[in-house]
């Protein structure tokens, strides 16, 4: 991200609730003992009432963002070669992470093999320069970096919420369950989520909503949690406001799994939580489409598989 990044200029007074759900205050139990290491340790947290967005933002709310202010994202501007002193300056060109289904079986401690950094990708062009929004309005907006949810946060009279909020909300009052909606991945055979079915990254079962090839489904497709939200498990990760930490007891931040930006170790800016996993998260990979779960993201990134919401205090 650059000093020359634009103003999403001032925010709605006051923000508009409608299609937020009014999520009570409480304590509830943070994380899980029963999965990765950095969802550990389980531990109380309170938090206070406030109002989450029923879904993640669309391409649509983004749009009008968009056109209200003149923003450009992060991945539409070229990168400062300051920013990444190591990389190839050729390389330096604006664009974002696209993901390309593999051929076959690989090793999937090889990020790379999967993942490209596409010269011309961005929101409106999320899987490079020959794809469009047609129709897809009702999808989640993606190739966002940490800047542009901000942004459009701040110009909406709303704010990312924490990652404590957004595990909160996202259990939908099942305290202590795996999934959003109890403790079976697909109970009487149903699925519940936009997430990979087969073997990742390269057999995909297309599911409800999916084309013949993995990606994003319409917010609402599948069904809601207890609180009236939808997608917290799949469909897309979200930003949150938190640094990441190797695990809730750690005391400084640390690096993850995540693919980075163009530059090749992807540690210069700092990492969020993102939380809710996405339709590229499957059993034998990331099993990571729990409230529990969390990863680690750069702030500059922008990739196909990520999006976000906004809260407000209530």
């Amino acid at each position: 991200m650059t000093a020359t990044t634009p103003s999403p200029g001032p925010p709605r007074t006051p923000p508009d609730r409608k299609g937020m759900a009014l999520i009570p205050g409480g304590t509830f139990a943070m994380g899980s003992d029963d999965f990765y290491p950095e969802e550990q340790p389980v531990h109380p947290v309170t938090v206070d009432p406030f109002w989450i967005d029923e879904h993640p933002v669309t391409v649509a709310q983004f749009r009008r963002f968009v056109k209200d202010t003149g923003y450009v994202t992060v991945a539409e501007r070229p990168p400062d070669p300051a920013d990444y002193p190591d990389a190839d300056p050729g390389a330096l060109v604006a664009g974002a992470l696209v993901f390309a289904r593999t051929a076959g079986p690989v090793n999937l401690d090889e990020w790379r093999r999967w993942w490209r950094y596409m010269p011309g990708a961005q929101w409106r062009h999320p899987h490079g320069p020959g794809s469009t929004l047609n129709g897809r309005e009702r999808h989640p907006v993606t190739q966002v970096a940490f800047a542009d949810a901000a942004a459009y946060a701040a110009w909406a009279g709303k704010s990312l919420p924490t990652e404590p909020q957004w595990e909160y909300a996202a259990r939908g009052g099942l305290d202590g369950a795996a999934f959003p909606w109890g403790d079976e991945f697909a109970p009487r055979g149903r699925r519940m989520a936009n997430t990979w079915h087969g073997e990742f990254p390269w057999r995909f079962l297309p599911g409800r909503g999916t084309g013949p090839e993995p990606g994003t489904t319409p917010v609402g497709t599948y069904p809601p949690n207890g609180y009236g939200l939808f997608d917290v498990a799949g469909n897309v990760w979200e930003w949150t406001t938190d640094l990441f930490r190797p695990n809730h007891a750690s005391p400084t931040p640390a690096t993850c799994c995540a693919p980075g930006g163009p530059h090749p170790d992807g540690d210069r800016f700092a990492r969020r939580v993102t939380k809710g996993g996405s339709h590229l998260c499957a059993a034998n990979y990331c099993l990571r489409y729990r409230p529990a779960a969390r990863q680690g993201q750069t702030e500059d990134t922008a990739t196909c598989h990520m999006g976000f919401r906004c809260v407000v205090r209530a």
